[in-house]
């Protein structure tokens, strides 16, 4: 492995080389450096790159041993945290770039890139993306699962979208406006499922009475596993991400 020389300090990095990258960039992690390079440099650009980034290096390796040295034991949203997402909890990494802008990604994992500008405030930063990514990404599935069953049995709600509940997971309005809790991004999707069906179920009986739950069963057999689960899990749901994501 390539090290790049600092004073009295050697710091190894891992070198990768991207056709899909449009410029250099470089993300440090707790232990690790990672240089990203075009794949027409060569290695003289390379060492130019790193010329010119050694200080902001030396410096981010430096905060990552600091904030890995005093890490308290169950650490927050920093590298080693486990967030829940979709029933699972998958792990964050947290690293350090020389690009200008916060990146957030998922790849069996979530993935948060932090320019240089960011300072203490970090953690409610990293907390903040996570939010506007779970409900992104739970407005897209309710709308891609609530369009598969109006197809499938001609439901036609006048609205349905996404909110922040205090209490319950989903509402349908008289007028067939359906809300869904986008807590639910922290269960299975089968329990997103069935709280999406069982509002738009609510558009042909709105009561609890024995019709409706044969009229759900018959469009969503086995719904009663996703209702169990629900009604086990849904304090720790609210309790979880949301305690320390209050921003």
């Amino acid at each position: 492995m390539p090290t790049l020389q600092i004073g009295r300090k050697q710091i190894p990095y891992e070198l990768r080389r991207s056709a899909a990258a449009s410029e250099r960039r470089i993300t440090v992690t707790p232990g690790h450096v990672e240089v990203l390079a075009l794949t027409s440099d060569g290695d003289h650009d390379i060492a130019n790159f790193l010329l010119r980034k050694r200080q902001w290096v030396f410096n981010t390796v430096r905060e990552m041993e600091r904030i890995t040295s005093g890490r308290h034991a169950v650490p927050r949203f920093m590298t080693g945290s486990k967030i829940l997402f979709r029933g699972r909890r998958m792990p964050l990494t947290v690293r350090r770039t020389d690009g200008e802008r916060i990146e957030l990604t998922f790849r069996n994992g979530f993935i948060v890139d932090l320019p240089s500008w960011v300072g203490g405030d970090a953690d409610k930063l990293v907390a903040s993306e996570l939010k506007l990514w779970f409900k992104r990404r739970v407005r897209r599935d309710v709308k891609e699962i609530a369009a598969e069953y109006s197809s499938r049995f001609g439901f036609a709600p006048r609205s349905i979208r996404v909110a922040d509940f205090a209490n319950g997971w989903g509402s349908c309005g008289a007028e067939g406006n359906i809300l869904i809790n986008w807590h639910l991004v922290f269960a299975p999707k089968k329990v997103l499922e069935y709280v999406i069906v069982h509002e738009l179920a609510h558009l042909r009986y709105r009561s609890h009475r024995s019709e409706f739950w044969s009229y759900l069963a018959s469009i969503l057999p086995g719904f009663d596993q996703s209702k169990a689960w629900l009604e086990i899990n849904e304090s720790s749901l609210n309790a979880d991400f949301l305690n320390w994501a209050k921003v």
